[in-house]
């Protein structure tokens, strides 16, 4: 073999495998944001439960399920928010877990099967440990969960690590939901909703090192 066909063959595979992991990483990148986007078969449950964020979007799929008669109760998640900071200089804060309550209401859920839940949650496994207490507090089996499509997969890992077996949850998310999984590049938002949500399930997989940032 001469020296030139001895050094084309040298760089031939290092270069094939750059071409390979640059594909692989175009492929990856193009595909994330339809990846992070699942959805479970609505059936019946014993509640609809409206995780934090995107207000009004959520509570307005959660009323669309509700009049469908899926559910007989709604649960709201209740944010963790500067209450006590923002009463502390006389500010009275209504949160979004208030206004959640008021979109139910016009949209014509009753407001006695409203409930919000009791404790503030900072993030997602927070809601999902407060949702899970709840649910077995109450005889509860069965939820509709209604988060956004960015998040469903995150939110279906998280419930298949903290909440106890015997729980069913059914990850719903907005039908006019805006994220454009295919483009999520193209808008800054999807954008960064698609950067949190790979770090928050990577934190879920390493065992929750990492306090994740708010949902």
């Amino acid at each position: 073999m001469t020296q030139i066909g001895f050094n084309r063959h040298r760089w031939f595979i290092p270069a094939v495998i750059c071409v390979s992991i640059l594909i692989a990483g175009s492929l990856v990148f193009l595909e994330i944001g339809r990846w992070l986007i699942v959805q479970d078969p609505l059936v019946h449950a014993d509640v609809i439960v409206i995780l934090s964020g995107r207000l009004p979007e959520r509570a307005v799929e959660a009323s669309r399920i509700f009049r469908a008669g899926y559910a007989s109760q709604v649960w709201v998640s209740q944010p963790d928010a500067p209450v006590d900071a923002l009463k502390a200089m006389g500010i009275d804060y209504l949160g979004e877990d208030f206004y959640n309550e008021k979109v139910l209401l016009a949209r014509g859920v009753p407001a006695d099967v409203i409930h919000i839940l009791e404790r503030p949650c900072a993030n997602t496994e927070e809601e999902v440990k407060e949702i899970s207490e709840t649910m077995r507090k109450n005889g509860v089996r069965n939820a509709i969960v209604v988060t956004s499509k960015p998040h469903t997969r995150r939110v279906r890992s998280v419930w298949g690590k903290l909440a106890a077996p015997e729980l069913h949850s059914t990850v719903r998310y907005p039908t006019d939901d805006p994220f454009d999984g295919g483009h999520w590049w193209r808008h800054s938002g999807d954008a960064l909703d698609v950067v949190r949500e790979v770090l928050g399930l990577l934190n879920a997989a390493t065992g929750f090192r990492l306090r994740p940032g708010q949902t």
